[in-house]
C-alpha cells in the first residue's frame, strides 16, 4: 500500500493522533535507511555542495486539525539528541522523497526539530487544494497546535522557497509571538502582482503554474511525460483567442482557477482577497532573510520585501545570484543553504555570530564575483546613452533633426518572448536573441565595442520618445550584451502596456534590477518591440480584453531620435 494511503487510514483515528514512522520511510532515522537510499542522498547533498549535518532524527507523522475540521498531514522530524530549535514548513508538494530530504531532512540533520506540514488537499492532507487562498488561516490553526505540543520549546522559524515561501508570509499575516526569524526564497507575497501587475496577463507563466498544479500528485514517470509534452500541451492556451478557451482545452478537466484569475485584473477583486499579504509586511518584526536571481521570477517581489522591511526597521539581509527561478534549488543551493544556517544559528539557536559582513549580498555577473552592499540600491551615478537613427546606442546625442526608426506590431504574429524572468527552465534565464532580433518588429540599437569595462549596478531606466497610430499598444524593451562573435544575450528587461492616455510622448520604462560588467570589447544593446509573448498576453490593438475578445488591429510605431524628441537609456554604474 503507498505512503499516501497509509496516511488516510491514520487520519481515520482521529485528530492529533501520532505514527512514528518505519525505517522504510525516508527522513527516518539514517542509521535504519536503507544502504542504497543513504548513499543516494550523500550524493545529491555532495553534488549540490550542501553542508552536512551529523545529528540523527526520526519522523512522527501526524494530522494537525483545522478550525474547520479539516486534518493536514504532517512530519515533525525530531534529532534525537535534543534540539536547537523548531522550523515550520508548510509544502504542497510531496513530504517524501528527494524534496523531504533537501528541505526538512537538510534542517533535522543539524539538530533542528522540523514540523513539515502538507497544505490543504495535497499529500494526504483533507481538504480541497485551492492555490494560496486558504494559507493563512490554516498557518495560524498550525501555529495554534504548535503551541500545545509537549515537545515545542517556544521559538520556531519559518523557512520557505516559492510557493513555501507564500505559505512563510501567510503565517506573518498575524505574526506569532513565538516566531523569531524567517529565510523565504524566490517567493512572492502578491498574486495579483504576479499575474497582473505588468500591467498584462502574465500568460505563460500563470498557464504553466496552475498546469502544474494541477497534477500534484503525478508520478516520476508521468511528470516526466508532463514536462516533455508541455509545448504541445499547453500551446492552445498561448496561441487561442480569446484566452478563457483554454477552460475548454488546456484546463478541461481541471479544477484549477485559471479563468478566475484570467479576467480578474482589479487588484481589488475579491478573488485576490486571500493572495495579497502585504499587511506581513508591515507586521513583521523579526529577522527575516530573503534570497533570489537576477533571472528570477519574483525578483521584483523580493527586493520590494526587503525595500519595506529596512524602512521599518526591521534587521533584513538579501542576496541576490545569477540564477533563475529553478536554479535556486540546484545551482545555488548549497551556498543558500549554507547562509540559512547561518541565519537560523544566530536568531533562532542562537549559537552563532552573523556570517554576512553585510545586510546585501549581489553577485556581479560577468564579472564573476559576490559584492557586500551596506543596502540597495546603491547610490546611482548615471550614464545616458542615446538610441540613433542608425541603429546605434551612443553617449552623443542625435541631431535635433534626425528622423525616427520604424516598425509594425501584428497581434496576429505577436513577438515572441526568449528567455527572461521566466520559470520554465528550457525557455528561461540567460538566451541567445539573434534569432529573435532578427524579426523586422524588433528593433536594436548598439554601442560600438567598449574601451574598458563599464560595471552597472541598479535599475536602469529607458526615457523613450514614442509615437504609434494605435494607442492600444505595449511596449518591451531589453538590455543586452553583445559578444565578441555576435551573440545577444539578455541582461535585464522592461515592459509597459500603454493606452489613449500615455501612448505617445516620452515613455518611461524602469527595467530589472541588475549588476552587471560589460567587458572591454563587448558591445551594450538595447532591443525595442511591441511585446513579448506568451510571457505577457498580446495586446490586441483593440482596447478589449485577450480573455474574452479576438478582434485584432496592428500598431505602426516611431521610435523618436531628435525631431519629435530624443530616445536614451540611463544606466546605473558604479561596479568596476
Amino acid at each position: 500500500m503507498s505512503l499516501y494511503a497509509n496516511l488516510g487510514e491514520v487520519a481515520g483515528l482521529g485528530r492529533e493522533q501520532n505514527q512514528t514512522v518505519s525505517g522504510k520511510r525516508e527522513g527516518t532515522d539514517p542509521r535504519q535507511r536503507p544502504l542504497q537510499r543513504h548513499v543516494f542522498e550523500s550524493v545529491i547533498a555532495r553534488t549540490l555542495q550542501l553542508p552536512r549535518g551529523h545529528h540523527d532524527y526520526r519522523v512522527t507523522q501526524t494530522f494537525v486539525p483545522m478550525r474547520d475540521g479539516v486534518e493536514l498531514a504532517t512530519d515533525v522530524y525530531e534529532p534525537e539528541d535534543g534540539t536547537m530549535g523548531t522550523i515550520l514548513i508548510r509544502t504542497p508538494y510531496s513530504r517524501d522523497g528527494l524534496i523531504a530530504h533537501l528541505t526538512a531532512g537538510f534542517f533535522a540533520s543539524p539538530g533542528y526539530l522540523v514540523v513539515n506540514q502538507s497544505c490543504r488537499g495535497t499529500f494526504g492532507s483533507g481538504g480541497d487544494f485551492a492555490p494560496f487562498s486558504q494559507e493563512v488561516e490554516d498557518g495560524a490553526d498550525t501555529v495554534a497546535w504548535l503551541r500545545r505540543q509537549p515537545w515545542f520549546g517556544g521559538r520556531f522559524a519559518l523557512w520557505g522557497a516559492s510557493y513555501l515561501g507564500f505559505t512563510a508570509w501567510a503565517t506573518m499575516m498575524d505574526p506569532p509571538p513565538e516566531l523569531v526569524a524567517a529565510v523565504i526564497a524566490a517567493s512572492t507575497h502578491d498574486n495579483h502582482q504576479a499575474a497582473h501587475g505588468a500591467g498584462a496577463f502574465s500568460l505563460e507563466e500563470t498557464v504553466g503554474l496552475l498546469d502544474a498544479f494541477g497534477h500534484l500528485g503525478a508520478g516520476t514517470l508521468e511528470n516526466i511525460l508532463l514536462g516533455v509534452s508541455s509545448g504541445r500541451r499547453l500551446a492552445p492556451a498561448y496561441d487561442e483567442l480569446p484566452l478563457v478557451r483554454a477552460r475548454e482545452t488546456v484546463f478541461a478537466d481541471s479544477t484549477m482557477p485559471y479563468v478566475e484569475w484570467l479576467t480578474a485584473p482589479d487588484a481589488d477583486d475579491p478573488v485576490w482577497r486571500t493572495m495579497r499579504l502585504d499587511q506581513a509586511l508591515e507586521r513583521i518584526d523579526v529577522p527575516v532573510l530573503l534570497q533570489g536571481g537576477w533571472q528570477e521570477r519574483f525578483l521584483d517581489q523580493m527586493i520590494a520585501q526587503y525595500s519595506r522591511l529596512r524602512a521599518r526597521g526591521v534587521d533584513v539581509g538579501l542576496t541576490i545570484g545569477p540564477w533563475t527561478h529553478i536554479e535556486i534549488a540546484t545551482k545555488a543551493a548549497g551556498l543558500l543553504m549554507t547562509e540559512t544556517l547561518d541565519w537560523l544559528a544566530e536568531h533562532l539557536a542562537e549559537t552563532g555570530l552573523r556570517e554576512r559582513s553585510s545586510p546585501v549580498r549581489i553577485y556581479v555577473t560577468a564579472a564573476d564575483e559576490w559584492r557586500s552592499l551596506p543596502q540597495w540600491p546603491p547610490l546611482r551615478n548615471d550614464r545616458v546613452l542615446y538610441l540613433r537613427p542608425d541603429g546605434e546606442l551612443g553617449d552623443a546625442q542625435p541631431a535635433p533633426d534626425a528622423g525616427p526608426t520604424t516598425f509594425t506590431f501584428d497581434p496576429g504574429d505577436p513577438t515572441p518572448s526568449v528567455g527572461g524572468r521566466i520559470i520554465h527552465p528550457t525557455r528561461g534565464g540567460y538566451r541567445d536573441n539573434r534569432k529573435l532580433e532578427k524579426r523586422a518588429d524588433v528593433l536594436t540599437f548598439t554601442t560600438p565595442p567598449l574601451r574598458e569595462a563599464l560595471g552597472v549596478i541598479g535599475t536602469p531606466v529607458v526615457e523613450m520618445a514614442h509615437h504609434t497610430d494605435n494607442p492600444h499598444a505595449d511596449l518591451f524593451v531589453r538590455l543586452c550584451e553583445v559578444g565578441r562573435r555576435g551573440k545577444s544575450v539578455n541582461v535585464s528587461d522592461g515592459f509597459r502596456r500603454l493606452g489613449p492616455e500615455d501612448a505617445n510622448g516620452t515613455i518611461r520604462l524602469r527595467l530589472d534590477p541588475v549588476a552587471h560588467r560589460f567587458e572591454p570589447g563587448v558591445r551594450i544593446r538595447l532591443q525595442v518591440s511591441g511585446g513579448a509573448h506568451p510571457r505577457y498576453a498580446r495586446n490586441l490593438g483593440t482596447g478589449l480584453d485577450p480573455a474574452t475578445s479576438s478582434d485584432l488591429a496592428v500598431s505602426n510605431r516611431e521610435v523618436f531620435h531628435g525631431a519629435g524628441g530624443f530616445s536614451q537609456v540611463f544606466l546605473p554604474c558604479g561596479v568596476s
